[in-house]
């Protein structure tokens, strides 16, 4: 499933929320692709030498990552995918060297079956959970083949009552896996109520990930508190509403003015919920 080369927007929104995941072609240029490689490969600088490494909150950590939160070739999809009240939930970078002995990491080197979320889960109705947050993963090194570290997921999942795999090892397929293919510069995006899975990497490639997701400005950030006074100064009003900084009186978090959520001018206007802010 890819983009064509003007989306259409509420057809992709139909497939998302059939299918539970898009991906997306060439969203980044390969000199980006390069910048953030060359962000990502100051921050291995600074780090022992290890198989596996995880950083969150990384558009802390520099400001060429940072350069993905307000993302204008995703910043439309995202809004009506979720709504406009949204901010920043996670930043999350990974990096996977082969590891064909599965040596075992201090940083996760892989992850079984699993939906993403709270413990305990967020609530379910029927059996099924909605669609909280959504996150957004950048593919940096050459994933255009599988078995090189390749995110796993199952689609439709995320519509399957109580639905859990027949087993929770990444190692062991499940009927309908799918593992996530693409080269530097895709992105594919799926929500938090997908099964999913991070596989091994046996490959001769490091895996290189960047995973940018979002919820509404009303639930708490994963990674992350509050956004520093650094990555506020100078923000646009689009940036500062993403780091969640639209006013004082937490109120207006559920409830807020047009002018703290610039994004709204993204927003088709499309589906339920398109009036809760307004009485």
């Amino acid at each position: 499933m890819t983009t064509p080369s003007q989306p259409d927007m509420p057809e992709l929104v139909r497939q998302f929320q059939r299918d539970g995941y898009l991906i997306l072609r060439d969203v980044l240029t390969e000199e980006r692709v390069a910048r953030l490689n060359l962000a990502v490969d100051e921050l291995l600088a600074g780090e022992p030498e290890a198989l596996s490494y995880n950083w969150y909150n990384s558009v802390e950590r520099h400001p060429e990552i940072a350069g993905l939160i307000d993302e204008p070739a995703l910043l439309p999809l995202m809004v009506n995918l979720l709504g406009y009240n949204i901010q920043l939930h996670i930043s999350h970078l990974t990096v996977r060297k082969p590891n064909p002995d599965d040596l075992r990491t201090a940083s996760q080197s892989f992850i079984n079956w699993h939906q993403d979320g709270p413990h305990p889960q967020f609530p379910r109705i029927h059996g099924l959970a909605s669609t909280y947050y959504v996150k957004a993963c950048y593919i940096l090194s050459d994933m255009s083949e599988p078995d090189r570290g390749n995110t796993k997921i199952i689609p439709g999942s995320h519509l399957k009552a109580d639905f859990t795999p027949v087993q929770t090892s990444v190692d062991v397929p499940v009927e309908g896996e799918l593992q996530v293919c693409g080269k530097p510069g895709d992105v594919f995006i799926f929500p938090q109520n997908l099964w999913h899975a991070g596989a091994p990497n046996r490959s001769g490639f490091t895996r290189r990930q960047l995973f940018v997701g979002y919820s509404p400005i009303w639930m708490r950030p994963i990674d992350y508190h509050r956004a520093s006074e650094r990555m506020l100064e100078g923000a646009s009003p689009i940036r500062r509403q993403l780091l969640g900084d639209i006013s004082g009186n937490c109120f207006h978090y559920y409830v807020p003015a047009d002018a703290m959520v610039p994004l709204k001018s993204l927003w088709l206007g499309a589906g339920p919920g398109q009036d809760s802010y307004t009485n």
